[in-house]
C-alpha cells in the first residue's frame, strides 16, 4: 500500500487503559481510607472523566483544569470531602505506573515497525503517558509520542497531527494512515487533517454518527493483511 506513517492512538488502541483505570482508582480511593466498591465507584468515576475529555476535546477545559475538574464532580457526586488536588496528584502517580498493553499490541508494533514510521498521538497528560508509554514494551517502536499537553492541543485539532509530522519530517500527507478506537477524537481529527483513518472498534459498536472512516477494524492483527 502507499503508507509511510502510522499514526496511533494510546489509550484502548495500544494500550489497556480501563485496566490502568481501574488499578489507579482503586489505590487512590484506599489511601483516603475510602471502602472501595468497583461496582460502584468506577462506574460513576469513568462517567465523569469521559465527560471531561470531551470538554477537552470540545477546547471547553484545559487540561491543567481536568487534572482536578473531574475529581472536584467525584466528590460532588459521592457526597465526600476528599481534597481533589490532592486526590488528582495520587491518582495521576499511581496511572502513570499502571502500564498494561492490549492484546496483539505488541505483535503489530513489532511487525509494522520494519515498514512503516511509527508514532503516537495521545490525548494525555504528560506525567501519566510519558511514563506509561516509556515503561512499555513497545516504547522503542515509536519514532516520536505527541502528547496534548506538551503541545498544548488536542484530538481532533488537526494542529496536532500537524505537529506529529513536522516532528518526523514527513511533509507528504497521503502517505500517512491514523489508527485509533474513538470516533470524535482520533477520526474526526484524521479527517480534520485530511488523512486516512483506521477505526479500531474490537466491541463492534455501531456507528451511529456522521464520521466515516476509510478504513474499520475490529482487531490490530487485521493491519497486516489492510496494509
Amino acid at each position: 500500500m502507499k503508507y509511510e506513517v502510522i499514526l496511533f492512538d494510546a489509550d484502548e488502541t495500544l494500550f489497556d487503559f480501563k485496566r490502568s483505570e481501574k488499578v489507579a482508582l482503586e489505590k487512590s480511593i484506599t489511601t483516603f481510607n475510602i471502602k472501595y466498591d468497583e461496582a460502584y465507584h468506577l462506574p460513576i468515576y469513568s462517567a465523569i472523566n469521559k465527560r471531561v475529555w470531551q470538554e477537552l476535546e470540545q477546547g471547553i477545559l484545559s487540561a491543567e483544569q481536568l487534572k482536578t475538574e473531574r475529581f472536584k464532580r467525584l466528590t460532588e457526586k459521592l457526597n465526600l470531602t476528599f481534597d481533589p488536588n490532592e486526590f488528582s496528584n495520587i491518582y495521576l502517580n499511581s496511572l502513570a505506573e499502571a502500564s498494561f498493553l492490549l492484546e496483539d499490541a505488541l505483535e503489530i508494533v513489532t511487525y509494522l515497525n520494519k515498514k512503516y514510521r511509527l508514532v503516537i498521538i495521545t490525548n494525555g497528560l504528560t506525567v501519566v503517558q510519558k511514563k506509561r508509554i516509556q515503561q512499555s514494551s513497545i516504547a522503542n517502536y515509536f519514532e516520536a509520542v505527541v502528547i496534548s499537553e506538551e503541545v498544548n492541543v488536542s484530538k481532533p485539532n488537526q494542529e496536532i497531527f500537524r505537529y506529529a509530522l513536522r516532528r518526523i519530517k514527513h511533509e507528504n500527507k497521503e502517505t500517512v494512515l491514523m489508527v485509533g478506537d474513538s470516533l470524535s477524537s482520533d477520526i474526526q481529527g484524521g479527517l480534520n487533517f485530511a488523512i486516512d483513518t483506521c477505526w479500531f472498534n474490537p466491541n463492534r459498536s455501531k456507528n451511529e454518527s456522521n464520521i466515516t472512516p476509510t478504513f474499520e477494524i475490529q482487531s490490530l492483527l487485521e493491519l497486516k493483511k489492510l496494509l
